[in-house]
């Protein structure tokens, strides 16, 4: 519903080792990196990217990513891309 929030869940319990990376139709929204040194949402990920302006928080113990005051142009295709140290 229009107006309410959304998390999306990554199943993922983050050892400060992974990298985590969201996307919105082919576009980094949110990303965790660095050992969480590195943390980036909409914009800060993608300059001149103001979609989500203000309304993502990414849980930097889960890589979850939660929506705020979600409209309908928010419907789409999101991917989660977990890339864990052991394979780097």
């Amino acid at each position: 519903m229009e107006r309410d929030s959304l998390t999306l869940h990554t199943d993922v319990r983050t050892n400060q080792q992974e990298k985590i990376k969201w996307f919105f139709n082919d576009t980094r929204i949110a990303q965790i990196s660095d050992y969480l040194s590195k943390t980036c949402t909409d914009v800060q990920c993608n300059e001149g990217t103001e979609k989500f302006r203000d309304r993502l928080k990414l849980d930097d113990q889960t890589g979850s990513l939660t929506i705020t005051n979600i409209r309908t142009t928010d419907f789409g295709l999101y991917k989660l891309q977990v890339i864990s140290s052991s394979s780097m």
